[in-house]
Parts: structure tokens; C-alpha cells; sequence
């Protein structure tokens, strides 16, 4: 005789397995989704409307690449501003490769972020 008590169906797995609940595809994305379609001339499956993960994925597969241009290591001019005002503040100057590189200029504003 055990001193546990026994309690039938207390550990027993309630639902063995649980559905995974999708959220279903807004109408930004459906409409966007219909006009890279369009521009791209690829079907648009129509079990993906309902999936927002599902058509999400779609769009990454089909929308353009952007293409690599002259100026894309170069900083954004909100980036900039940023840094130019922190270098204000600190009454620093910024290091002229920072404007050519955004990866630098991230790593300046960083280490001179006002704490």
C-alpha cells in the first residue's frame, strides 16, 4: 500500500497537442501582397490570405531586393542629426570617417550617448 494519494487523471496531459492559433493577414498586407503580385506577374496562393506569418513570408520571398547603391554604407541624415546633436552636447567633434561609414557612425553615437 502506497502512503501517496492517488488522484486519477491529475498528471494526464489535458490536450495532447494545441493548435497554433494563427493571426489572420491584415488588409494593408493583403493589398500589398495583390500588387507585388501584380507588378511581379506571380500567383498569389490564396490559402496564404488567411496566415499573416504565411503571406508575410511570401512578400519577403517576392519583393524586390533593394539594390546596392554608391551610398548605402554611408550614415542616414537622421543618424547624422543624432550625432550632431550628442556632439553638441559633449562639445565633441565628430570623426570625419564617421560620415562615410554608417556602421561607424552608430558606434560613435554609442560611445558618446548621453547617459
Amino acid at each position: 500500500m502506497s502512503i501517496h494519494p492517488t488522484l486519477p487523471g491529475l498528471f494526464e496531459p489535458v490536450q495532447a497537442t494545441l493548435p497554433l492559433e494563427t493571426a489572420p493577414a491584415t488588409d494593408k498586407q493583403i493589398a500589398y501582397a495583390r500588387s507585388l503580385a501584380a507588378k511581379t506577374g506571380r500567383a498569389l496562393p490564396a490559402s496564404l490570405l488567411r496566415s499573416k506569418t504565411g503571406l508575410s513570408a511570401w512578400i519577403d520571398a517576392v519583393r524586390p531586393k533593394a539594390s546596392a547603391g554608391r551610398f548605402d554604407a554611408y550614415p542616414s541624415a537622421k543618424q547624422v542629426q543624432f550625432a550632431e546633436r550628442i556632439a553638441r552636447l559633449k562639445r565633441r567633434q565628430i570623426p570625419a570617417e564617421c560620415f562615410k561609414d554608417k556602421v561607424m557612425m552608430s558606434r560613435w553615437i554609442d560611445g558618446n550617448r548621453p547617459r
